[in-house]
């Protein structure tokens, strides 16, 4: 039996799309329509050589394949094709060319209410769902008590799902999907719509499916968060093509735009301000520049900036964030002692160290400010810097970093007794 669950070999879909004619009003007259519909007709057969439809490649030659138990995260701005894959892969659009062969059984939850009728109670949805997913009624009768209990409707399983919330259809939709045994979950970003606790209940059930039960998801989303903690693979979309596909870590990191390791020392640009920034740069404890630490080294920060006044109460910080935007934490020369000031005309070379034991392993890059605080800003360097963090310090062998939060917790353990005042 194959490993592949998902293949997909040079796809692509393509949309006809029309444009109002420029001149005309926003708002038309049925007696606007009908003056202007001889031209209209001609201008569709395209007689008059002016055309006001064009094709749209959604999709454009994307080819993937997806192994049986894999969680892969579909990521990508809006537009970028994320749903219309989907929509592939689960046969309700038909690709323009290409390939799209998906082995076992699909369970999707790509728009709210999918597969629901307004008319019919939450319980005739649950069965007529499960039918549309190929679902037996013997089986669905075996999961619907699971599946009410996951959904948390209970009180309102007897009433039109027309009269639901937004967040009630996804719940029921949610748990429709994700009970009834697929081999294939596709999950398009209708979660953000649900609560957060009902939002960390479905990430849960997604992992539990995915490792505990051995299936395959596939998982569009904005939510980078859910994205890096729950797929080990990842795939970028930008118009219609695959722009990287790879571990989580890296296409994230190239999502938001730190995507290649920069030199360890840049130059910049001055701006036309009075404070700017000349260079910085990275540097492992033997003053060697480098963009490659390991979690026992300490990191120096160097930075040289022009001050073309007295500038009072002038201040250079920086902030070091990780791959997904998340700031980890941030520093100021004010924090300094002895106290050093930056405040008068000239050049200026600071530098700063991280301690050692500090980051765990990943991707981080720096972002340097030179401002008087609550008051203005003279230049800033987003990204300006970018650093990996590589082996494990002592203690955290066996754990991802994702299971460690962001920071190394020098924590003292000790037994109780060897800690007298311990409850004082």
């Amino acid at each position: 039996m194959s490993d592949i669950a998902l293949s997909v070999e040079n796809l692509s879909k393509s949309f006809r799309i029309s444009h109002a004619r420029t001149g005309l009003p926003g708002y038309r007259t049925l007696r606007d329509d009908l003056e202007t519909l001889p031209r209209r007709l001609f201008t569709r057969l395209g007689r008059n050589g002016r055309s006001t439809a064009e094709t749209f490649w959604a999709l454009k030659n994307i080819s993937f394949e997806v192994e049986q138990g894999e969680v892969v995260g579909i990521i990508g701005r809006n537009g970028a094709g994320k749903s219309t894959l989907l929509k592939i892969l689960t046969g309700i659009t038909e690709p323009t060319s290409g390939i799209a062969d998906v082995y076992g059984r699909v369970g999707a939850l790509l728009e709210v209410g999918t597969g629901f009728h307004p008319e019919l109670t939450g319980r005739e949805n649950i069965f007529l769902n499960g039918a549309i997913l190929g679902m037996t009624r013997p089986e669905i009768r075996r999961k619907f008590d699971d599946i009410v209990a996951f959904a948390e409707i209970e009180k309102f399983l007897d009433t039109p799902v027309k009269r639901y919330s937004s967040g009630m259809y996804v719940r029921l939709a949610f748990a429709v999907a994700a009970h009834l045994d697929p081999e294939i979950l596709l999950i398009d970003e209708v979660l953000a719509v649900g609560d957060a606790e009902f939002q960390k209940k479905c990430l849960g059930k997604m992992e539990d499916v995915a490792a505990k039960e051995g299936r395959t998801v596939i998982f569009v989303s904005h939510n980078i968060d859910a994205i890096c903690h729950l797929c080990s693979r990842c795939i970028l979309l930008r118009d219609g093509e695959i722009e990287k596909s790879g571990p989580t870590e890296d296409v994230v990191a190239a999502y938001l735009g730190a995507t290649e390791m920069q030199e360890p020392v840049v130059n910049f640009k001055p701006t036309s301000t009075d404070a700017t920034f000349q260079s910085a740069g990275l540097y492992d404890p033997d003053g060697r520049p480098t963009v490659s630490f390991n979690a026992n080294m300490s990191i120096l920060i160097k930075c040289s900036f022009a001050v073309s006044r007295t500038i009072a109460g002038l201040q250079v910080c920086f902030s070091v964030f990780n791959f997904k935007g998340e700031q980890i934490f941030y520093s100021t020369i004010s924090m300094a002692d002895p106290a050093i000031s930056v405040e008068a005309p000239g050049v200026h070379d600071i530098s700063a160290l991280i301690p050692s034991r500090l980051l765990l392993p990943g991707r981080y890059f720096v972002t340097l400010a030179l401002h008087t605080p609550n008051t203005q800003l003279y230049d800033r360097r987003d990204q300006g810097l970018c650093f990996q963090i590589l082996g494990m310090v002592d203690g955290y062998h066996g754990f991802s970093s994702e299971q460690l939060g962001h920071v190394y917790a020098d924590v003292k353990w000790r037994r109780s007794k060897e800690i007298p005042n311990l409850t004082e």
